[in-house]
């Protein structure tokens, strides 16, 4: 069997309270009295209920966090940032994939309540329906929503300013010269995109020599990069400039104009969004828009954890990061009176 509480209390010659606060490093208890107790409980191999004790203070320790999909690396990096921020707050994380499916969401997302968590992190795949929203602020658990604007002023907000990233891909493209500028996105409703896709969009629109971009919808993963810029090329062939909406698609665009003999920069220049470890590694380097993932996850359990230590102030928290323009490889200057051939022709001057 076990230890117990009491086990140790009674080989310490000490009643259960000094132990739980001895243990705990609680108030009233003199220096070696709490050195006596906890070299007993190793003795022992006590290792407290935290079940037991989250029933006694209404805590358990514990956060949720339900991504998309881990294999992301953007998503990677932000779990990184919340396990760490966890970790210091003396919490564990248990982390939920939902693979884009927003019924396998809302399951786990039952599943955590159930499990009594301190509190949920969430990239909702999609946006929350009224009769969702109801049940989530009716379970008196806190909810950070990752890569959401602060639209929604019942759960707390985590988010880069993806407007300005937008715009910030849109002026660097046009100050190389770029006038046929596609992007490529997820789908039409989709927070974070969405408001990249806007400030691409407006920037272009309200230049001095406005531009009309293309935007194209679709999967945003690597295969619907792939996909889109496919479609793109075979209906316009004469764009010069790409700008994705996340750097895993940029990747997928990369392969696409592989297949076709397109050379990156060269023949096409290429803009990503999120600045994941991989954009330093591809060929050419990925020219992008960083956010700091890490400092998201990190800054979604900060909130979590406010909120859990003062459940009498439940006030959502906003938080917007700053982004910024990472100039590599996959972009160049573009000769206004350069004429494009597909690979194996050559022009003749």
């Amino acid at each position: 069997m076990p230890a117990t509480i009491k086990d140790v209390a009674r080989e310490s010659g000490v009643n259960i309270s000094t132990v739980s606060r001895a243990l705990n490093h609680g108030y009233g208890v003199n220096d070696q009295t709490r050195e006596h107790v906890i070299a007993v409980a190793a003795r022992l191999n006590y290792r407290p209920n935290r079940i037991a004790r989250g029933l006694v203070t209404g805590r358990s320790h514990s956060l949720g966090l339900i991504v998309s999909d881990i294999r992301n690396p953007f998503f990677a990096e932000v779990a990184r940032g919340a396990e760490d921020a966890a970790r210091t707050g003396n919490c564990d994380l248990v982390l939920c994939n939902s693979d884009l499916d927003a019924d396998k969401q809302m399951q786990y997302v039952q599943s955590l309540l159930e499990k009594r968590i301190d509190g949920i992190m969430m990239n909702s795949v999609s946006m929350l329906s009224r009769e969702q929203q109801t049940q989530l602020a009716g379970s008196g658990v806190p909810i950070v929503l990752l890569n959401r604007p602060a639209s929604n002023h019942t759960f707390s907000t985590v988010c880069a300013d993806n407007e300005s990233g937008g715009a910030l891909a849109a002026r660097y493209l046009l100050g190389l010269g770029h006038r046929r500028i596609a992007h490529l996105t997820g789908p039409r409703q989709h927070g974070n995109l969405s408001d990249r896709a806007r400030g691409f969009v407006r920037a272009l629109q309200s230049a001095e020599n406005p531009v009309q971009p293309i935007v194209l919808h679709g999967k945003f993963n690597f295969d619907g990069g792939a996909e889109l810029a496919r479609k793109l090329l075979d209906a316009h062939p004469d764009v010069t400039a790409i700008f994705a909406a996340n750097d895993v698609m940029a990747f997928g665009v990369v392969q696409a104009a592989l297949d076709r003999g397109l050379r990156i920069p060269e023949d096409l220049s290429l803009i990503g969004f999120d600045n994941i470890e991989f954009s330093v590694v591809v060929h050419p380097p990925l020219t992008t828009i960083h956010q700091p993932k890490y400092e998201m996850g990190s800054a979604a359990v900060d909130i979590l954890l406010r909120l859990a230590r003062d459940k009498s102030k439940q006030i959502p928290e906003h938080r917007r990061l700053g982004v910024e323009l990472v100039e590599r490889q996959s972009c160049q200057q573009r000769n206004s009176g350069e004429l494009r051939l597909p690979r194996g022709r050559q022009s003749h001057r």
